[in-house]
């Protein structure tokens, strides 16, 4: 678990990276403010505007120490989501920024074990691949079958291929901060 110190820290650099590559400011300080922040994690950063995603992209798996993650994913969400255009200097301002700091995948057996509202899925068969957050499935207020249904479609197969013994299913929770409308930090 990071302190709130830690994730004001790393909303904080994210957003200065944004504003960093739209020339909207200095290059950020990266010395990172604990030692938690240099553990190598998996982690997503998900730009909102007006309450709807912007851009999401990231690491699954610990590559890299969080802060680096963090850094380069937050770049990427911004500039090089195919799903959207780059980000304009003029939509910096009115994008909201939220961080899901991933745990290690670990390979279910039974969908049983999924818990909608606390495990991400990621679902796997031979070269497709797909993933959605834990927070997903609640915003959508998807049931678990709904939910291995979509990260199915994520992945490029079809809605049922959940159920064929050939996909791989893995479950993860993440830890899930955002800087938004409400505050500087909301969890």
């Amino acid at each position: 678990m990071l302190s709130i110190k830690e994730k004001q820290w790393l909303l904080a650099l994210a957003r200065k990276t944004i504003g960093f590559k739209l020339g909207l400011g200095p290059q950020p300080e990266a010395e990172p403010v604990s030692e938690k922040v240099k553990e190598d994690c998996g982690a997503f950063v998900t730009l909102h505007e007006n309450g709807s995603l912007r851009g999401c992209i990231g690491y699954v798996q610990a590559l890299k120490p969080l802060y680096l993650s963090v850094i380069e994913m937050a770049e990427a969400a911004a500039f090089k989501d195919p799903r959207f255009p780059p980000l304009s200097p003029d939509e910096y301002g009115g994008i909201d920024l939220e961080i899901s700091v991933m745990s290690p995948l670990k390979r279910i057996r039974s969908v049983d074990e999924v818990e909608v509202g606390k495990h991400g899925l990621v679902m796997k068969r031979g070269f497709y691949q797909g993933l959605l957050l834990p927070q997903v499935a609640t915003e959508q207020s998807w049931d678990r079958d709904t939910f291995l249904e979509h990260t199915c479609y994520k992945a490029g197969l079809p809605g049922d291929a959940w159920r064929d013994p050939d996909t791989e299913i893995y479950i993860f929770s993440a830890e899930v901060f955002s800087e938004d409308k409400k505050g500087p930090l909301h969890e």
